[in-house]
């Protein structure tokens, strides 16, 4: 099966911060919480940080703050968001915000950059879209098991990129992809896609990253996350909506 081409994405810094600048703050910097998202699942702090001359807003969320499910362990949300970014970034495609695991006013928790979206943007229009940054996202979703990629969960820029957050029900060792993006289901990967898993494969392996996520989550999630790289280049192909599992989030926006 031969892979797609895809256009070239703009990804531009979030905030007018580059990552690393982005990530020192959110790792060094006081952070002060102005409010909360009322609507969030678990809590989830609108928040100041600053270190030095230089402020950004952002969202903590406490392990504290999370509420318990059945399918996932206890306070291990938090790191799988961070298991996320760390993902995101070694991909290239800057679809998780910079995002870090640090202490705050209500214990340690997760820290990520707050992006500012573009609201003419109609998310309904958009999920039904076929935006190369969201087939990209597809494929980030199939590599960590995303098990609730709802439209609002999407961040779209002016420029037409479009970040993703929320990702503390993902890498279960168990395979539970629910999405609103099954437009390239069954679809050849595109040659970008497939060149990207190569290089994640072999970082997972033998790279920065498996390491890294060995750090974040169990080692069977860690094998787990590799095998489904793994089956995604032996296939070629985006993932087929589970029959065992729901495919679709609830609610999906």
């Amino acid at each position: 099966m031969s892979a797609e081409s895809e256009p070239t994405l703009s990804t531009a810094p979030a905030a007018g911060l580059d990552d690393e600048t982005a990530m020192r703050l959110l790792r060094d910097g006081r952070l002060d919480v102005a409010g909360r998202l009322v609507e969030a699942t678990n809590m989830t702090l609108y928040c100041s940080v600053q270190l030095g001359g230089l402020a950004a807003a952002c969202v903590y969320k406490p392990v504290r703050g999370e509420r318990p499910l059945w399918d996932f362990p206890d306070g291990t949300l938090a790191a799988r968001e961070v298991a996320a970014y760390e993902v995101s970034a070694a991909i290239g495609w800057r679809i998780v915000p910079p995002t870090v695991y640090r202490d705050g006013p209500f214990g340690p928790g997760m820290c990520q950059l707050w992006i500012d979206t573009d609201p003419e943007i109609d998310l309904m229009v958009l999920i039904r879209s076929r935006q190369p940054s969201l087939r990209r996202m597809a494929v980030f979703d199939a590599v960590v098991n995303n098990a609730d990629r709802k439209g609002g969960h999407l961040l779209p820029l002016a420029d037409g990129h479009v970040y993703g957050v929320d990702h503390g029900v993902s890498f279960s060792a168990e395979d539970k992809l629910r999405t609103v993006l099954w437009q390239w289901r069954g679809k050849p990967l595109s040659r970008e896609a497939m060149n990207v898993l190569t290089r994640l494969e072999r970082d997972l392996e033998q790279g920065r990253l498996g390491r890294r996520l060995r750090e974040l989550l169990t080692l069977p999630e860690v094998e787990a996350t590799w095998s489904r790289v793994r089956r995604l280049l032996d296939t070629g192909l985006h993932p087929l909506p589970s029959k065992e599992w729901p495919a679709i989030p609830w609610p999906p926006i």
